[in-house]
């Protein structure tokens, strides 16, 4: 009996062996089959296969409106809702009467700080890659605004939007009569949008990572996978780029609140980790939103417009444009164009938009808004790129389902 209870005690160990060995084959071999899955995915880019690429890129565009479809239909009744306040709205905007003055006044805050919100989700959201609209239009704002400013003595230009460029108003004010805090409070409004437009692109990290903790399917986003990998070897962790993500991870698991609240308030291109992480321990939403909000909206937006206005404030700009002179050689030709530029800005800003005022194409202007251009193309191409990506990626979980059920 004894020895019948020994063999059956090694069979089983030998058993569980086996099929540990055998787990870890599969995992192994899984795990290599994800890579090559996504090295093929990578490349399915326009340059390499355009046609392939524009295909599924279709497709994937006709899933995502089918799936928004049938979301839509379930949710019928605040459609309805949605509609009725709509059409209402229309009919106001239609009826002459009293209102109106303040119909077209709603109207025109409404529509500029959606403008804002809209480049800020963007900024944050991705879809492939970010747009850097801080860069292309909201850093550039706050930089005509504050050269007007210091031009004008005065913040007393129309309120947003703005008209096609802004005027100095045609009172008589004492030089060195404009203050910083003047200048803040002028694009507080816009900064703020563009704020809360971040921390809103901030969310589809959260609700991907909450769903997939809650539901306890495998999670379908690769920075998940990279931050469950990360959870597993974190004790093994030597590489910088890791101990940051594990600093990241750590302070917002255990300062809470606090904790996201410093992360957001500072510029951090970790932060998507933060998002995956609060959905992860499941961080109630209004905790990890409220300090996204305040962190992004209010107190990071004043860290960077103080940078932008003290950089492009008057004395500044000029010593920047009489150090460009100073190099040797080249300077004279470099500094001429900014001058040229901070001059024509000058004389626009004390011309009415009738005015016959010359009209010089500034080099620097020129490669600025082909900068735009190529920054907003290669938006759009990462866009395509992503979805047709993502398209490959439903191809190759359903052959993998297909193999399974075999």
């Amino acid at each position: 009996m004894a020895e019948n209870g020994t063999d059956c005690d090694q069979r089983r160990i030998r058993m569980s062996k086996e099929q540990h060995n055998g787990n870890f084959t599969d995992s192994s071999m899984l795990s290599e089959r994800k890579r090559r899955e996504r090295e093929e995915r990578l490349n399915i880019v326009l340059w390499k296969k355009p046609l392939v690429t524009l295909q599924y890129f279709c497709l994937e565009t006709l899933i995502n409106l089918k799936e928004w479809t049938i979301k839509l239909w379930r949710r019928r009744g605040a459609l309805v809702c949605a509609l009725l306040a709509l059409a209402v709205l229309t009919a106001m905007y239609y009826i002459e009467g009293t209102h109106q003055q303040y119909v077209q006044y709603m109207e025109k805050k409404f529509f500029w700080c959606a403008y804002w919100v809209g480049l800020g989700i963007l900024s944050s959201v991705g879809l492939g890659t970010g747009l850097h609209t801080f860069l292309l239009y909201l850093g550039p704002h706050i930089a005509s605004v504050t050269l007007a400013a210091y031009e004008c003595n005065s913040v007393n230009f129309p309120e947003p939007p703005y008209p096609d460029q802004i005027i100095c108003p045609d009172e008589e004010t004492t030089e060195g009569s404009i203050s910083l805090w003047a200048i803040i409070s002028k694009v507080r409004l816009e900064a703020c949008m563009w704020g809360a437009g971040t921390a809103i692109g901030e969310l589809p990290p959260y609700f991907m990572a909450r769903a997939a903790r809650l539901s306890g399917a495998e999670p379908d986003d690769e920075e998940y996978q990279e931050f469950e990998e990360m959870l597993e070897h974190a004790e093994t962790a030597q590489d910088f780029a890791s101990r940051a993500k594990l600093a990241v991870q750590n302070l917002v698991q255990k300062v809470g609140f606090f904790g996201i609240l410093a992360c957001a308030s500072i510029p951090n291109p970790l932060f998507d980790l933060a998002g995956i992480t609060c959905g992860h321990f499941l961080v109630p939403f209004w905790t990890f939103f409220g300090a996204t909000l305040i962190g992004k909206a209010v107190i990071k937006m004043h860290i960077q417009k103080l940078f932008v206005i003290i950089t492009f404030s008057k004395h500044i700009v000029e010593q920047m444009v009489a150090l460009i002179g100073a190099i040797p050689s080249i300077g004279p030709s470099l500094q001429k164009p900014f001058q040229e530029y901070l001059e024509a800005q000058r004389i626009k800003l004390h011309h009415k938009s009738d005015s016959a005022v010359p009209q010089g194409e500034n080099w620097l202007s020129w490669i600025f808004e082909k900068l735009v251009i190529v920054m907003v193309c290669y938006f759009i191409l990462s866009i395509i790129n992503s979805m047709a990506q993502s398209y490959a990626k439903r191809l190759q979980q359903k052959m993998y389902s297909e193999e399974k059920t075999k």
